[in-house]
């Protein structure tokens, strides 16, 4: 692989001045009520971008009530479909019109590539708000035939105050993927972005001001998960989380939100997803493919194709072709266009990763590639290649976020699938073949909320997305999504004499 030199931070775009760096609360940027702050920190140079007002439980609770208020007396729930629709649509536009400066504060602050930024993450999240608008005006119940002399009916009716606690690996598309189909659903919320990547967050309910989204609608609290998330979490008057993290932090805000008023919370977690390469496919293009899996966003993606089992009839073939492909990876300054891999997100995930390297070469496994850090300055990790990993080596089964690839060997269908299923997660799975039969026997056998067949990273809108065991329950995407911000409520009416009267 190839690292470029980090010398000149503002060679290929010119960092912009950061707006927004208050609280948002009831439509105003405000300080914290304790008024501390904390650090949001440049991964390129590990220099301080600037300071965060960091939001406490006081700060919740202020959000909170705003977000009651909104929800309970406010004109958002009981706006038609068609005024929320338009409103969210000129959300997604504004998004389009500022493309530039939000990738350049997620490429800033997370070290996600600005070049994706500028053509997949921004534009997608300005469609995301359109595809939940476009079902904003289209909620209904049904009329129910009944068995008895009753006529009745269901509404759907939105949930009420929604706590999003939003992770760091993909601050912009997070943010929608939580904020759309609460909006078209009629909800209001208090958004906890993570303390790594709050910028872009900020920058969001700055534009959802701009369209017209009324006050109190959508808050913003930065800050730490410890503390403000907690707080969402634990809340008496939030009547649902959504929470995308980790799985150990999964299971603190289910036992917090059911030792409060015990409301619903719908969880997206960790994974260790299984890549499967059957000997009957192009070796060349599979190891592209393969390297995208494990590689892209610097390996911090909950879906990361890791475990990447392969038949024994091309395995040494494979490796070949793997160690040619990955001499031509590029890692570097995320603005720079010719780079595949920026930084890691913080020197926390920067050592945790290199941490799971070590347990690699010392636990047994073969180092084909990578290894080491990417540079002197900055959080940059090589794309890290084992091979002769066995199911039971720790870097075979703990969620390491981060460009490290453990490829092994499998003989028989019935082999990987039981290998694949060994594992406490659920998220993904990535099958690689030109057998139907085979594509069919294993998609159905692989127990995950996702499965892609001959792609990877195949996301989309319509595609709803989350996980089995413990990489959580309920989904993201699709109009599922919008369900799970949705109550029913039934109405049943007695006939004219009928015995109910």
């Amino acid at each position: 692989m190839t690292v470029l030199s980090n010398d000149n931070p503002e060679a290929y775009v010119k960092i912009p001045k950061i707006k927004f760096t208050k609280l948002f609360i009831n439509g105003e940027f405000v300080d914290s009520v304790s008024g501390k702050t904390f650090e949001t920190v440049d991964p390129r140079t590990e220099e301080v971008i600037a300071r965060i007002a960091e939001g406490d439980k006081e700060d919740i609770d202020l959000a909170v009530k705003a977000a009651r208020d909104a929800f309970d007396h406010g004109p958002w729930p009981r706006m038609p479909g068609c005024e929320r629709r338009r409103l969210m649509l000129k959300f997604a536009d504004l998004i389009n019109e500022n493309v530039e400066e939000l990738a350049a504060l997620d490429t800033v602050d997370g070290g996600k590539l600005y070049s994706l930024g500028k053509i997949r993450d921004i534009p997608s999240s300005a469609e995301i708000i359109r595809y939940y608008a476009g079902a904003a005006d289209k909620i209904h119940g049904a009329t129910l035939k009944m068995s008895r002399d009753l006529q009745a009916y269901t509404l759907h009716e939105p949930v009420g105050v929604v706590g999003h606690i939003i992770p760091w690996n993909f601050p912009s598309q997070m943010f929608v993927m939580k904020v759309g189909p609460a909006l078209a659903a009629g909800c209001t919320m208090v958004v906890k972005p993570a303390e790594q990547t709050p910028l872009s967050a900020l920058y969001y309910a700055h534009l959802a001001k701009l369209a017209g989204i009324p006050d109190g609608v959508l808050n913003v609290i930065t800050g730490y998960g410890s503390t403000a998330g907690a707080a969402i979490s634990s809340h008496m008057d939030i009547d649902k989380v959504s929470f995308t993290g980790s799985t150990e932090v999964g299971r603190l805000v289910m036992q917090a939100a059911a030792a409060s008023n015990l409301k619903p919370v719908s969880l997206e977690l960790g994974g260790k997803s299984p890549f499967i390469i059957f000997d009957d496919v192009d070796v060349d293009k599979v190891a592209d493919l393969a390297l995208q899996g494990s590689f892209y966003n610097k390996g911090e993606i909950c879906v990361a194709g890791s475990r990447v089992f392969v038949q024994e009839g091309i395995y040494d073939k494979f490796l070949i072709k793997l160690a040619e492909k990955v001499k031509s990876w590029v890692v570097g300054d995320p603005f720079n266009p010719e780079v595949h891999q920026g930084p890691q997100v913080d020197k926390q995930q920067y050592d945790k990763i290199l941490s799971y390297i070590e347990h690699g070469k010392k636990g047994g496994a073969t180092l084909l590639s990578g290894g080491k850090p990417g540079g002197e300055k900055g959080y940059y990790i090589e794309p890290t290649i084992f091979t002769d990993v066995t199911d039971d080596m720790i870097i075979a089964k703990e969620e390491i976020f981060g460009p490290v690839m453990s490829v092994m060997k499998f003989k028989t269908v019935e082999e990987v699938i039981k290998r694949a299923n060994a594992t406490k997660y659920g998220l993904a799975a990535g099958i690689m073949t030109n057998d139907l039969n085979t594509a069919n026997t294993v998609s159905r056998s692989i127990r995950a909320g996702v499965i892609w067949i001959n792609c990877y990273f195949a996301f989309d809108r319509d595609l709803p997305y989350g996980g089995y065991k413990m990489s959580g329950f309920e989904r993201d995407f699709g109009l599922e999504a919008l369900n799970k911000y949705l109550q029913v409520k039934s109405v049943a009416t007695p006939i004219h004499n009928s015995p109910w009267l």
